[in-house]
């Protein structure tokens, strides 16, 4: 068996398929594996992949052309997800893409689709709980900042929604899982701010006025609440333990 050990980003499980795909060894031979996720087996070949923007550009156009974009939005949004195993599942499902066609997206039958629709699922589940549960910051000079913790690799989509939410604001949203950020500029593009970068980081301490906005907010809450009508498992399930330590009512 040959493993091909992939970078933790979306081009690096892309150039990871083309070397898979372009070894010639047979599907069953080879696996890919996220560099860092997994323990070194016996009478395995490890092979680390290079990251070359030529293979990614040729494993997106084989993609698109060959299958469908809607196919090449399901692996982005895959490759999105923290599960370890996600560039295998990538790999599998592409060799099915590639044998059916766009048809593939209805194929849930196969265990490589079902596998990648798990993944989709679980990353737009969390994007969507996330772009109600952002709260942000105000800070003197006018910057709107936000902290957040998700588990899967969510911020490339908030910055699409708030990008159009509040386009004539600047924001900030600021990963701490990956220490990464996006920075959105008023009425222009939003970036991602680089990590190893670390002027940026000093706006995440700049002092804020929202704290009489803050002290409102959790009032307003605790006064609508009916104490008779409390339903703390259903508000677990609306509300997951796991955002709440970024969301201000809760604070």
């Amino acid at each position: 068996m040959t493993v091909y050990v992939c970078e933790d980003s979306f081009d690096g499980i892309l150039c990871g398929v083309y070397d898979a795909w372009m070894s010639q060894k047979g599907h069953n031979q080879v696996r890919l594996e996220i560099d860092g996720t997994g323990d070194m087996e016996l009478f395995c070949q490890y092979v680390p992949v290079s990251v070359t923007p030529e293979k990614t550009e040729k494993v997106i156009t084989s993609i698109r052309r060959k299958i469908s974009e809607r196919v090449y939005k399901k692996v982005y949004t895959a490759s999105l997800s923290q599960e370890p195993g996600r560039a295998d599942i990538i790999y599998r499902f592409l060799i099915d893409g590639f044998r059916y066609g766009e048809g593939i997206l209805a194929m849930l039958q196969l265990p490589s689709v079902f596998e990648l629709f798990r993944l989709c699922r679980f990353v737009l589940n969390e994007s969507h709980l996330l772009k109600e549960f952002v709260r942000f910051s105000r800070t003197g000079e006018g910057l709107l900042i936000s902290r957040i913790g998700p588990k899967n690799d969510v911020l490339p989509m908030l910055a699409v929604h708030f990008a159009d939410r509040l386009p004539s604001e600047n924001w900030m949203i600021y990963d701490e899982n990956r220490e990464r950020a996006v920075l959105h500029p008023a009425d222009g593009e939003w970036f991602f701010l680089r990590a190893d970068d670390k002027e940026w980081r000093t706006a995440l301490d700049w002092k804020t006025d929202e704290e009489e906005y803050r002290s409102m907010w959790k009032m307003f809450c605790q006064t609508i609440a009916i104490p008779e009508r409390k339903n703390y498992v259903c508000q677990r399930n609306h509300l997951p333990l796991r955002y709440r330590p970024y969301m201000t009512e809760f604070q």
